[in-house]
């Protein structure tokens, strides 16, 4: 079952989940960080065991232009799902993270165990997920029956392989892929590089890329795993990729340069972020197997098979 508010999606995506999985997914349009819509959707669908908490707000400039309405969204949404969840008898609740956590780059490459603090992260949406993580692990400490799941990831970008789902961002796109794609596609006129004078190989800022399908599958994974207690995994590939490196993988997927032009840094933003999976592998099994020129490749895809997004 999804519980969604249809605020970055849209209703035709649990008809194309079934045409890809052969399962029917029911949708049930409501509000995460209400009680009432998630005890509805309990009454109509459940019982269930576990949770699977994506409901937040995710662009690392955008917090800082709107500080409050990330922390209310991304806190309140994960309270809602926990009273009402536990309350009616879930064991896991698997918690969509990230590596922004991370608040010390000189840890590179992050493991679990990278420094953690929260005066010295630089934007309101990494301080609204390690919140979360602080609270989770605190409600796991109350209730030692329950599984807590913390997955740290890393830059997800990519589509289905069939082009039936993708990334369509309402507005303007905040991120750096869709936005790309956008511009391939005509809808936008040029990418913006944030940056070109960072300590990094190229001068653009570096990030550890993850193919969506991959991060699916190390969902599967932690829920399989599951068992009473806390555990905490970074999802990525460990390599990381510069801006300018993914811009050239998407134009070698389109077949043309695209247009683009430096412009300042953003506020918040690191020179670079890429974890160590290891532990995941370890101890889940997983591993990501997909690379930089597979994620583009699909995104455009998608994107070419969707030029206006899911209603266009």
């Amino acid at each position: 079952m999804l519980l969604d508010n249809l605020a970055n999606t849209s209703r035709v995506v649990p008809s194309r989940i079934a045409e890809i999985t052969g399962t029917e997914v029911p949708l049930v349009i409501g509000d995460a960080a209400d009680d009432e819509h998630v005890g509805s959707a309990f009454d109509e669908h459940g019982p269930f065991d576990a949770i699977i908490q994506f409901a937040a707000h995710k662009a690392v400039g955008e917090s800082v232009e709107k500080p409050l309405e990330y922390y209310a969204n991304n806190l309140d949404t994960t309270y809602a799902l926990l009273r009402v969840g536990i309350a009616r008898g879930i064991r896991s609740f698997v918690f969509s993270s990230t590596g922004t956590v991370y608040s010390d780059p000189a840890d590179l490459p992050f493991t679990e165990q990278a420094t953690r603090n929260l005066v010295e992260l630089s934007n309101p949406y990494s301080k609204s997920k390690l919140m979360n993580e602080t609270v989770l692990t605190d409600v796991q400490q109350a209730h030692p029956e329950l599984n807590v799941t913390l997955l740290r990831y890393f830059n997800p970008v990519g589509a289905h392989e069939s082009g039936l789902v993708g990334e369509d961002p309402k507005g303007i796109p905040n991120n750096l892929m869709p936005f790309v794609a956008r511009v391939a596609v005509g809808k936008l006129p040029e990418i913006g590089i944030f940056g070109a004078d960072y300590d990094t190989p190229d001068g653009t800022g570096q990030r550890d890329y993850i193919h969506v399908v991959d991060l699916a599958e190390g969902h599967v994974k932690a829920l399989e795993k599951a068992a009473p207690g806390l555990a905490v995994y970074n999802l990525g590939t460990g390599n990381p990729v510069s801006v300018r490196e993914l811009i050239t993988s998407f134009e070698k997927a389109v077949g043309r340069e695209l247009p683009k032009s430096v412009k300042p840094r953003r506020a918040g933003d690191l020179a670079a972020t890429y974890c160590t999976p290891a532990k995941a592998e370890r101890e889940l099994g997983w591993t990501a197997t997909r690379t930089i020129d597979d994620m583009t490749r699909d995104v455009w895809n998608w994107q070419q098979n969707n030029p206006g997004g899911y209603e266009g």
